[in-house]
């Protein structure tokens, strides 16, 4: 069948209603990564931009789950939008979803008044009688039972909701499958190498761990930058193992940094304020350590010279952070359509440098790198304000 176009905005409407007595193991209060699962659902559904989130054979000790959320029990007074947008989105109850996802079925193109479904725990319909299909969602006991009925009110259409957005829980033996997939969600292909393979492995595998905890983001942010800031010291000295460690707890500042943000991810706990901190933390590690750096060249040497290249690359790293956060607004834009200063901006920014630390304190020269920051940053900020000024233009256009 041929689809039409996208759904109008309107912010759409997501039932959330019981899995099938066979698939109903799985409570509302089940923790998934630090949250219970309809509130995550919840959550998912608020970042993905629904107008109303409406919650069917919800018990009264289970209401306290939707404190905070834009969600309501299905019948509630005040719970429906008024109109109600034509974009009805039906999911079962045990079905992890990401919120990218979620938009995805709440903008994708459906012919109107036909149901798509790919299975009885996810549907999708375009209707111009949403107030209908609220009704008979609030008659059935669970998704499949919603699903039945509205093939019967129905066209229904062909078309995939997709399969990587969502993990459907048949038991509460399925959890650990499901937090590994919602944490490897978190890794972006545009991370460096070593990140990926090494620091993500690790810093996941501690996410795990504190999702389940009252620590925040914005204190695992702190623990980081207190981290990398005990690490500056270090470079003081020429004795190799003086460095060592303070390039191993750069590198583990580096990974603890990955936690914060993966703790806000799971838990939905973004904030401008928390990136903000998150932003400047990380550049005041990175001035303190080149500046760790040059003192303690200029200390080994007896000469002032060394700590020239620690100006330069405090000045420039400096400099590149407030033209970056002045241009907050406006990130680089994705790989695939990006300049060439871009993508060279995206690839200088990883973090795979702290192995050259690492591998240069291991012989006491971590001083050295210090040449190449001071080199390399300026140029670093150099693309930076070009990449600014040619996304500043493209924006004008």
């Amino acid at each position: 069948m041929a689809l039409a176009g996208a759904a109008p905005d309107g912010g759409g409407v997501l039932l959330i209603l019981p899995p099938e007595p066979d698939g109903g193991g799985i409570p509302p209060r089940l923790l998934v990564a630090g949250l219970p699962l309809l509130r995550r659902i919840v959550l998912a559904a608020d970042h993905a931009g629904f107008g109303a989130v409406l919650v069917g054979g919800l018990r009264s000790e289970d209401q306290p789950l939707l404190a905070g959320t834009s969600a309501t029990p299905i019948g509630a007074a005040g719970a429906l939008p008024s109109p109600l947008p034509p974009r009805i989105v039906l999911l079962a109850a045990n079905v992890v979803p990401q919120p990218a996802w979620l938009r995805g079925l709440r903008e994708m193109a459906l012919e109107p008044d036909h149901l798509c479904v790919d299975d009885a725990s996810v549907a999708v319909l375009e209707t111009t009688e949403p107030a209908r299909v609220v009704e008979a969602a609030a008659r059935a006991r669970s998704a499949g039972e919603a699903v039945a009925a509205l093939r019967g009110m129905f066209k229904t259409a062909s078309g995939s909701l997709g399969t990587d957005g969502h993990f459907p829980l048949s038991a509460p033996t399925d959890l650990t499958a499901a937090e590994s997939w919602l944490l490897r969600s978190l890794i972006t292909p545009s991370e460096g190498f070593m990140s990926r393979h090494f620091e993500r492995r690790l810093s996941l595998a501690l996410t795990r761990r504190l999702v389940r905890t009252a620590i925040t983001p914005n204190l695992m942010t702190l623990v980081s930058v207190a981290v990398g800031l005990a690490s500056a010291p270090f470079f003081l000295s020429s004795a190799p193992g003086w460095q060592l460690a303070g390039a191993l707890l750069f590198l583990a500042h580096s990974i603890l940094d990955g936690c914060d943000g993966e703790l806000a991810r799971l838990k939905f706990l973004e904030s401008p304020h928390g990136a903000i901190l998150d932003f400047w933390g990380d550049n005041l590690v990175h001035v303190a350590v080149f500046a760790g750096m040059a003192l303690g060249w200029s200390l080994d040497a007896r000469a002032s010279w060394p700590l020239l290249f620690g100006a330069v690359a405090v000045a420039s790293t400096a400099g590149a952070a407030v033209a970056v956060y002045r241009r907050g607004a406006h990130p680089l834009v994705p790989v695939a359509s990006a300049s060439p200063s871009s993508r060279v901006v995206e690839a200088l920014a990883h973090r795979d440098f702290i192995y050259l630390i690492v591998l240069l304190a291991a012989a006491g020269k971590a001083a050295w790198f210090l040449v190449l920051a001071a080199m390399g940053t300026p140029i670093f900020l150099l693309l930076v304000l070009w990449s600014g000024r040619r996304r500043s233009e493209l924006d004008r256009r």
